[in-house]
């Protein structure tokens, strides 16, 4: 039986997007409430920090053990199953009364994010119909257009009604899982999600294996960068416009929405791009072509701070999508190793720099994390060194 549909299958793609704009929304009220969180609980950057890493921690070390294990043995439904742990997880924070139950509900949360997205990339691509770009794109702006409305829906229904609204958000969840359990129906009709443990035929770029590794770590130096930087402005953004221009926690809310609406933006365009004209392309302008806005943002005006963030978060959020199909045409027969990989590792580093880049605050000042982070897309340089897939054309390899 054939592994993809013949056609793309839309309505699982729209479905699977709305799912993870619910998961992402969910993920993104944690940040979106740190002011709050700061003042209730007499909280330094350090300590914000810590709660990003428990959160993005982990999501990025369950990710790639899920992904392998779900590339043997498909499971329909644990999408709506990892939604159960961020259920969890928001329904605690509702209720945290001190420091570690916030430690604990963010591991919650990040755990459902681990169980989600391995499984569901995998599923974007089976029902991509062969257009892999797209079907990414489409998944992965459904989670960007929810982070963005995190710091929105936190401005106006969180930081109004004090911690215990957050509770109020676990009707989204069900309407996830509800959704989920009904993707995961579809899945297993498909005959995809029979366990795989004998034969898997593919085709991968006629690469060595060292290159093949060299190539990996390429794109993982990249999305170091990439989430490095896009860190600093989810868990401080709003901290640094307070600081330096003045304005309210609303204001500041506000702008982290554009910022994130940005994000959004890019991912769907990246994806297509990227099919169209190859993904090393865009990747490379991506990563390496937003060092001049960066470069720029700690010195400007808030017009142009709000103006800079946007065409960041445009040009530099088109890569992801780019890079994670990229990195599957790379390895074959390994989407959930791979999504889990790099969605991991993306949430890992993540965690970590949010971690280190409090300490910094803590230690210096909000101006100066930007001002250090401003050179992390140098390191976009090193996408010169990427193999043209296309151009390396495919072969046969064994049976995994």
């Amino acid at each position: 039986m054939s592994t993809s549909p013949p056609r793309t299958a839309l309505i699982v793609l729209v479905g699977l997007s709305i799912c993870h704009l619910l998961n992402d929304l969910l993920q993104a009220l944690l940040p979106a409430i740190y002011p709050m969180l700061k003042e209730t609980f007499a909280l330094d950057f350090w300590q914000i920090g810590l709660i990003t890493l428990a959160n993005q921690l982990t999501a990025s070390v369950l990710q790639p053990v899920v992904g392998h294990f779900t590339d043997r043995r498909p499971q329909p439904y644990s999408l709506a199953m990892g939604m159960g742990f961020t259920l969890c997880g928001l329904l605690l924070l509702a209720v945290a009364a001190h420091f570690w139950s916030l430690i604990a509900a963010a591991a919650l949360v990040g755990i459902g994010s681990a169980v989600f997205h391995p499984e569901s990339s995998r599923i974007a691509r089976l029902a991509s119909g062969g257009r892999h770009g797209l079907a990414q794109s489409l998944f992965q702006t459904g989670g960007n257009f929810g982070s963005s409305l995190g710091p929105l829906l936190a401005a106006f229904i969180v930081l109004p009604h004090g911690q215990s609204s957050i509770s109020w958000f676990s009707i989204l969840a069900l309407v996830a899982i509800a959704m989920l359990w009904r993707i995961g129906d579809w899945y297993r009709a498909t005959g995809s999600a029979a366990p795989r443990v004998l034969t898997h035929a593919a085709t991968a770029p006629a690469l060595p294996e060292p290159l093949v590794r060299q190539t990996l770590a390429i794109l993982l130096a990249l999305v170091f960068s990439k989430y490095v930087y896009l860190a600093s402005l989810t868990s401080y953004y709003t901290f640094f416009l307070i600081h330096r221009f003045g304005v309210s926690v609303q204001s500041a809310q506000l702008h982290l929405f554009a910022f994130l609406g940005a994000v959004a933006a890019g991912t769907f365009i990246g994806g297509p791009i990227g099919d169209r004209f190859g993904r090393k392309y865009v990747i490379w302008g991506s990563i390496l072509g937003v060092l001049p806005f960066t470069l720029l943002l700690p010195y400007v005006n808030l017009f142009w701070t709000g103006v800079l963030s946007v065409v960041i978060g445009v040009v530099l959020a088109s890569a992801f999508s780019a890079i994670l199909v990229y990195a599957q045409e790379l390895m074959p027969g390994r989407v959930g190793l791979i999504a889990g990989l790099f969605f991991g590792f993306a949430f890992g580093v993540g965690g970590i720099g949010a971690a280190v880049l409090g300490r910094l605050a803590d230690l210096t000042s909000i101006d100066v994390v930007y001002r250090v982070c401003a050179f992390m897309p140098i390191i976009g340089l090193l996408a010169w060194w990427l193999p043209d897939l296309k151009q390396a054309g495919v072969r046969r390899v064994r049976p995994l």
